[in-house]
């Protein structure tokens, strides 16, 4: 008989990242591909929630889209919205306008392309701590974006953090090398180091419907996977709705 850990249930929930979307529409003035309707179609294809990062330069994500999407998950009560951004910038006026139920605060500079690190402990401790605080006393779950490092997820939870999102490309990156091994006990180090002082342990970037269902074979207790560049290159190909159902399928494979 086969035991399965509780941490290994399969309750992964999927957030769909919809910054491409919004990328793709403000390359014209026509409004579309709306970034609505998309968040509709996929939390009718069973998405668990819906994840924007609304950046200072409007590069993709918008004001008004933060604003939008706040509204149409009122009609979907079982969903999520988590709101990325760093909490220095322009993030916590979007947290106290729409209090949505997570925020994940990753340290980007105004210009980056893309994330690409975590948060520094301890040199980033009193600053992020007060912001924290804030962000949870509006009624938001706090994510912290962390590298996979066992020995920081202590520092994380010492400064109020309810969970981290494990920034997971060098996994991505190791897919198809020899490296592709190290990387998976890495991040099962840091995902059981982080649920260790009690953290939840999210995960997202740059995972895809090839190296998702490994990762979550390995890493322990991953409650919600954030996507959304490999999934909205997915739907250019087969549509919102099989590609939701796509990576879905790719999560209870992790836990068949």
């Amino acid at each position: 008989m086969t035991v399965v850990s509780a941490l290994h249930t399969p309750h992964t929930a999927l957030s769909v990242n919809l910054n491409k979307v919004a990328l793709v529409r403000n390359t014209r003035h026509l409004g579309i591909p709306s970034v609505t309707r998309a968040a509709t179609l996929c939390l009718q294809a069973g998405a668990g929630g819906i994840t924007v990062h609304p950046r200072p330069d409007e590069r993709h994500i918008r004001a008004h889209d933060v604003h939008d999407l706040a509204e149409l998950l009122k009609a979907w009560p079982d969903r999520e919205y988590n709101i990325e951004g760093n909490p220095f910038h322009n993030l916590m006026g979007f947290v106290q306008a729409v209090r949505p139920h997570q925020v994940t605060f990753v340290p980007d500079s105004e210009g980056q392309f893309t994330s690409d690190h975590g948060w520094s402990f301890p040199a980033d401790a009193d600053r992020l701590r007060p912001l924290i605080a804030q962000a949870q006393a509006l009624g938001a779950r706090v994510s912290l974006f962390m590298d996979a490092d066992p020995g920081a997820m202590a520092e994380a939870k010492a400064v109020g953090a309810d969970r981290v999102e494990l920034y997971t490309e060098p996994y991505a990156a190791a897919w198809a090398t020899p490296e592709r091994a190290a990387q998976l006990e890495r991040f099962r180090a840091a995902a059981q180091a982080a649920l260790d002082v009690g953290l939840g342990v999210n995960a997202g970037h740059d995972l895809n419907r090839d190296n998702l269902t490994a990762f979550l074979r390995t890493v322990p207790g991953v409650r919600e996977v954030s996507i959304g560049h490999a999934l909205m290159a997915d739907a250019l190909e087969m549509g919102y709705g099989v590609t939701v159902a796509a990576y879905k399928h790719c999560i209870a494979d992790a836990f068949a």
